[in-house]
Formats: structure tokens, sequence, C-alpha cells
């Protein structure tokens, strides 16, 4: 045979009895008992376990010098475990191997840690990734990523969507983040820049007359990192013309569905929840619902604009605030020591603080209240407040009042760490569509509007003539799933007209000269029959960091970088030598001279 074994060790069970097998792999532990040793091999499809008895001296003594890790070939005859040796646990735990002949591929030096221990820190477990990768988790982890990647695909593939391609090498373009950028040796002076996303040549496919296309996409940010984000990510991106918002997402949501259920054996809603944004906002404060968690905030600025306590009636009547209170079933049983931490979590949110009533025995009306803030207000604005809330004894109310946004943050985020704190987390899987976002959000500090998603997102039809005159109320054809409090996916209809696109350039700031520097080549595809198209990208590696419970998406990714987008495992990015920044046309200044001496 051309390989060096003829089974894997998975393959072996009860019915292989008497048979004579060849296997290779890693020694996941070796044991002396009595002077039988035994060792637990293991390759890429699970565990066996490999006995060698003294009677055979030269194997024996092989086996016996073997350490974890090694490499081995072995050959032996399976047979039944002793009566009272099974391990149920295992999947061949009812044979094992009576080892026969023992050869060592490679040694193993000891390891800087125990492969399977959990409590290894990670900097330690990405310098040595390759160990890292050995473990159950890793190898379950990116084979899950692998399950996931190849469903999509197939569901992809069976519904005329052709895999295409798209440059890595590309020139900048505004989308939001900063560019990772390649200096070109052959245009001295000029750079490349590695890609955001395939935006704009998904959309130039579409103009091709390709119609329905994917491509599991590698994208570059050069962005602060934290859990969920990466310098560089892989992405499902689609595109489809002809069609409208619910194309589109009737196709996805069906992906999705059909993915979750042949990969997981999961069964998601049908069909899935959809919010507008405004409304995702007002119930939850937050544009990515966490639909688990049983708790929402109630507009009160009403019931507040004519109080003399300036701290509610102040936002109530002021354009761009908000009024809105928090129920907490059971929260009456809170101590003053966790309010409190409550109220320090809210400050991270510019918040100024967290007032709050406790609802101890309705009954009694305001007496069967507890809060600083009772003597301010007046005992039928409470019983409201009460009402509109449905308080009920025992519970807790929290109140934001400020700028709309700061409320929406503080409580938004209070709600998600109060369900969590509180266990009120529902289990499973709450999967939802969010529809109708703004265009675009005026950037304050800039003194400009700025797009939501991107420059290229088609408003809605109705909204085109407020452009020119009321840019903030202007809807977008942008939908986004999010899945447990997380985005999974987001796309829109694009634009597909010339004017329109220039329209909104117009009101993002750039002018006939400068749209046309920055994006030429794709107004000028525009003018040649580009149809009706939309799509979304779905975040890979967010995916399987969900379906697989990991917190972060370092644990779904072969070779991640760290939170300081450096990897422990190359040591990059790294210094290059003088003759190659010459031939690109390139000196470090002081400052990068003195900090390439001092990065970590």
């Amino acid at each position: 045979m051309s390989e060096q074994r003829d089974c894997l060790c998975a393959d072996l069970d009860a019915a292989s009895v008497d048979r004579e097998v060849r296997l290779c792999g890693w020694v996941q532990r070796r044991r002396d008992h009595g002077g039988v040793i035994f060792i637990d091999l293991r390759d890429r499809s699970g565990l066996v376990q490999v006995v060698f008895d003294p009677d055979r001296e030269q194997q024996f003594a092989v086996a016996e010098s073997v350490r974890s890790e090694y490499v081995l070939q072995v050959v032996g005859r399976v047979r039944l475990r002793p009566e009272g040796t099974v391990n149920p646990d295992l999947p061949t735990g009812e044979i094992e191997l009576l080892g026969l002949k023992i050869t060592v591929l490679n040694s193993a030096e000891p390891l800087p840690f125990p492969i399977e221990d959990p409590d290894t820190g990670e900097a330690l477990r990405l310098r040595y990734r390759y160990l890292d990768l050995r473990s159950d988790r890793m190898q379950r982890n990116l084979r899950l990523r692998h399950q996931v990647i190849r469903a999509l695909r197939g569901y992809l593939d069976d519904r005329d969507f052709v895999e295409m391609e798209t440059p890595v090498l590309t020139r900048s373009t505004p989308e939001g983040a900063r560019d990772y950028l390649v200096p070109s040796r052959v245009h001295p002076g000029q750079f490349f820049a590695l890609p955001q996303s395939p935006q704009l040549f998904k959309q130039l496919l579409m103009v091709s007359g390709f119609e329905r296309y994917y491509q599991i996409a590698r994208c570059f940010r050069d962005e602060d990192l934290r859990a969920d984000r990466q310098p560089e990510f892989t992405q499902l991106d689609i595109e489809m013309s002809f069609v409208d918002e619910g194309g589109v997402m009737e196709t996805m949501e069906e992906m999705v569905r059909s993915v979750f259920e042949s990969v997981l054996s999961i069964t998601l809603p049908k069909p899935l929840p959809t919010l507008t944004y405004a409304e995702a906002i007002k119930r939850f404060g937050t544009d990515r619902p966490d639909l688990r968690i049983p708790l929402e905030l109630v507009d009160i600025a009403d019931l507040m604009a004519e109080v003399e306590f300036k701290v509610f009636a102040g936002p109530a009547t002021t354009p761009g605030s908000r009024v809105a209170v928090l129920r907490v079933p059971g929260g009456a049983a809170l101590s003053r020591q966790q309010i409190d931490s409550y109220t320090e979590f809210v400050k991270q949110f510019g918040a100024g603080g967290l007032a709050y009533i406790k609802v101890n025995n309705l009954a009694d009306g305001t007496n069967g209240l507890q809060s600083p803030i009772l003597k301010f207000l007046p005992d039928d604005v409470v019983q409201q407040v009460m009402q509109r809330s449905g308080a009920e004894d025992g519970d807790l109310l929290f109140f934001g009042a400020d700028r709309a946004r700061v409320v929406n943050d503080a409580l938004g985020g209070l709600r998600i760490r109060l369900g969590h704190d509180l266990d009120l987390v529902a289990q499973g899987w709450r999967p939802l569509w969010v529809v109708e976002f703004p265009l675009l959000e005026e950037d304050s500090e800039a003194g400009r509007w700025v797009a939501l998603h991107h420059p290229f997102t088609a408003p809605h039809p109705e909204d085109v003539p407020l452009l020119d005159s009321d840019r903030g109320v202007v809807r977008s054809r942008a939908y986004d799933l999010v899945l447990n409090g997380t985005e999974i996916g987001g796309g829109s209809i694009r634009i597909h007209q010339s004017a329109i696109q220039q329209k909104v350039f117009e009101a993002l700031g750039l002018d006939e000269a400068q749209a046309k520097a920055q994006f030429g080549f794709l107004l000028d595809a525009l003018r040649y029959g580009a149809p009706p198209h939309g799509g979304i990208a779905f975040g890979i590696d967010r995916i399987v960091s969900m379906a697989a419970g990991e917190e972060s998406i370092r644990d779904v990714i072969a070779f991640p970088k760290t939170q300081k987008a450096s990897c422990l495992l190359t040591d990059a990015p790294g210094e290059v030598d003088a003759e190659q920044m010459r031939e690109l046309g390139l000196r470090l200044s002081s400052a990068a001279q003195t900090g390439s001496k001092t990065a970590d």
C-alpha cells in the first residue's frame, strides 16, 4: 500500500475482533501497569488503546521508551477488552489492540504545556499553535468550521450561485475602517489596499450579468481588535440580481436554517421574526437585540414632561433625548451594593447615574415603593409609570434619562448584564431580521453625514427626495440577521442607478470630482445597464464560534492574531531589510524606528 496505515483508529469496533491492522498516530498517553504497557494512540478520527506485553521484548522496549506526542506506526490484532475494563465513554471502548509491532516515526521533545490543559494561557497556546491545534477542542472547532462552510457551499451551489474570486490587491476606497496598504515596487509612491470586503467587485459582477455570485472571502481591516474582530477574517459574500429585500432575506433565511439543521441538528423558527430598526432601538436599546432575555425598555417621556424633577423633565422635553424605564422581575431583592455596581456599569456609556424604584407592595400605593426619587415625582405620575411598565410586587424599575443614544446604550447594555447576572437568558437560538435602518447618521465631531452601512446602500424609494431636505430620516433598504444578540450577517439592496449613487455621494460630502476620483469605475459601470441587485455578507468566524460555544473567534481560526494584531507563532509583523525598503521607495521615520525597537 502507498499509505503507512490501512485504517483509522475510530474504524475499529467489536466487529473488527481478530483483524490485524496497521495504524499511525500520536501518543495521547502511555501507562505502565504491572509490566504491561498501555498506549492510547490518537489520529484524526479518534483514539484506540494499544497493549504491549513483555513477552515481545524488542517491541516492549520500544513501547516503554515512547512519550506523549511521539508519532508511531503500530501493527496489532484487535481483541475485546477484558471484562470490567470496557470504557463506555470511548467509541472504541469495547476493544483494544494487542501490539505486535511498533515503529517510532518521530519523537517529541517535552511539551511546553499539556495539550488538553484548559488552564493554559492563550499567549502560550498561540506561540505553539501547532500543538494547541492537536487538542480535542480545537480539532472539533475547526472540523465544525469545515462542516459549516461545506454546507453553505452546497446550499448555494444547488441554487445556481457561481463561486468567484475577487482581487486581494485593489485600490484604497473609504469603507469605514482603515485599509491595510501594500506599496507597489513597479509603481513607486503608489499603493494597493487589501480589501475590507469584495463590495464593489461583487456589484460589478452583477453588472457583468452573472446574477448569482458567492465567495468565501478573506477580508482585511486595520482596526482595534476585540473578541469578535481580527485584522483578517472570513466572510461568506453573496450578491443577487433582480431581487428586492424579501427575495434576498427569504433565500438567506432558508440557507441559515438549512445549515443549522444539517450541521447542528437545530431547527430554527420559520419564518424568522422581523423588527424595524426603530422598533428594535425602542424596545431593546440596540439594533442587535438578544431575544433570549425577556426585558424591554418602555418610553415614559410623556409622563415626565410636566414634573418638577429636572433630571427627567429636561430630557423629556428636549428633542433627541429619551426617558425610559427597564422593569426587572424580582429585582427588588437586589442589594444596594448590587444597584451601585449597576450604576457604575452604565457610566461607561456616558450615563450620569441610574435612578431606580423598588416595588415592594403595589397595593400600598407609593408607600409600597422604595426609592430616593419618589419625593420628586407626583403620586399620579408614579402610578402611571407602574401601569405602563407592567410592574408587579417584587420588581425593580431602572430609569434612563439623557440623550437618546446614551439612554439606549446604557439601558440596552444593562439589559444584557442583568439578563446574565439574574439567569434570565433562555436556552436555545433566537434569530431575527432587523430592517429599515437609517441610511445616514450625523457625525457631529466631523460635521458631516456618514453612511450607517456603506455608501452603496440604496435609500428607500419613498425617501429619496429627503436626501436634499431631511437626511436624518431617510431609510435604507438594509437588513441584518441577528442571532442571540450578535449580528451574523448584514446586507442591503444596492444603488444600481448612477444618478442616485451620485446623489448619495453628495449627501456624504463628496462632490462630483471627488466621487469620480474614488469611485469612477463604479459610476461608469452603473451607466451600462446595471440590473437591480442586492446582497449580504455573513461572518463565518462569528457563526462558527457561536455554534462551537466559544467566546472568541480566535478559537475557531487556525492561525489567528492576538488583540495587538500580532502573530506569536511567526513573530509577525516583523522588520524587513534595508534593500527591500529601498526597492519599494520607503524608509522609516525616526518615530517608526523607535517604535520597531520597543514593540512587543
